[in-house]
């Protein structure tokens, strides 16, 4: 098969409930010479989001095309490259945006909130909003809305277990780490280290790290303890999500309370303290309690406060 035959992609309609798309696999995306510019295709910004530390990490030639800090993909979170509806799908991404950021403190669009991503979970830097790889992975996930638009209720129904719900406790790191060792380090690792795709870093993680210094920054979403429980407690054990409220809560903070990157400027996060998460995990806060009670709870008295007259 030749380069440009590579590049060819199809967009189909099936059934007229989903869109299914041919993309390049890993190995073809790495045959690809450097002088061949990829297209701006939504099966592009697929092939990014699945294959991202091959493409814009450790994976790339080019010192000024890598924007990933770490050597995640987006996929790590965004299962099924953000098809899967549920916690983290991108089906409805597209649809959420514009919208006002209080952690940016500005109304801002789906490249605003990629490169938030870029900076928080990937542990890296900016792309440019002209960039061809952020034009495709904004194409790729409006497809998707496209994609949620066409398919059946059947299929826009999450299978997941019942939505996760906050224990009105702190959490027991002492229970997280007996969690983890039970149900994700089979996986993730003795030391949430994750496991290699291959023995070439650029391919990325079959399963990504939960902490040190290849994981998401202490910035990203992921690192408040309520929205990674959220997503353990729908996703997790892959394939077998039965985890309780409390297990999910417990093992989301044992794993937030371990060292990871840590990210410039998070004073500058929230101008308005008092639109802060009740679980961010770095300060300053709107109100008197302590770092540790905003990482691991309690937090109905920390809402209590906020409300107060």
């Amino acid at each position: 098969m030749n380069n440009t035959a590579l590049l060819v992609s199809v967009v189909t309609l099936v059934a007229g409930s989903a869109l299914t798309w041919t993309v390049l696999s890993s190995q073809q995306s790495a045959a690809l010479p450097a002088s061949v510019e990829p297209q701006i295709t939504a099966e592009y910004g697929q092939q990014l989001i699945r294959d991202t530390s091959l493409h814009l990490g450790a994976g790339q030639s080019d010192p000024a095309k890598r924007y990933a800090g770490n050597n995640l993909d987006c996929s790590s979170c965004h299962l099924e490259s953000g098809q899967k509806p549920g916690n983290l799908s991108l089906l409805q991404a597209a649809s959420k945006y514009p919208t006002f950021s209080g952690r940016d403190g500005i109304v801002g669009d789906l490249t605003d909130r990629i490169n938030g991503c870029m900076q928080r979970s990937m542990a890296g830097r900016r792309m440019e909003r002209d960039n061809p790889q952020m034009q495709a992975m904004v194409l790729y996930i409006e497809q998707l809305g496209r994609q949620y638009e066409a398919m059946g209720e059947s299929l826009r129904t999450a299978s997941e277990p019942p939505a996760f719900v906050e224990p009105d406790r702190a959490a027991d790191l002492e229970h997280g780490a007996a969690v983890y060792v039970e149900r994700c380090q089979i996986c993730h690792g003795v030391n949430g280290e994750g496991l290699k795709a291959t023995a070439d870093i650029a391919d990325g993680y079959l399963f990504p790290p939960l902490w040190g210094q290849d994981s998401y920054n202490i910035g990203a979403g992921m690192a408040r303890v309520l929205t990674a429980a959220r997503f353990i407690k729908a996703r997790m054990p892959l394939g077998n999500a039965v985890l309780s409220d409390d297990e999910a809560f417990d093992v989301a903070a044992y794993m937030n309370a371990q060292e990871r990157p840590a990210m410039e400027n998070l004073a500058n996060d929230y101008p308005d303290r008092t639109l802060k998460p009740v679980d961010s995990p770095y300060p300053p806060y709107a109100d008197p309690f302590p770092v540790e009670q905003h990482r691991l709870g309690p937090y109905s008295p920390i809402r209590a406060y906020n409300k107060k007259p």
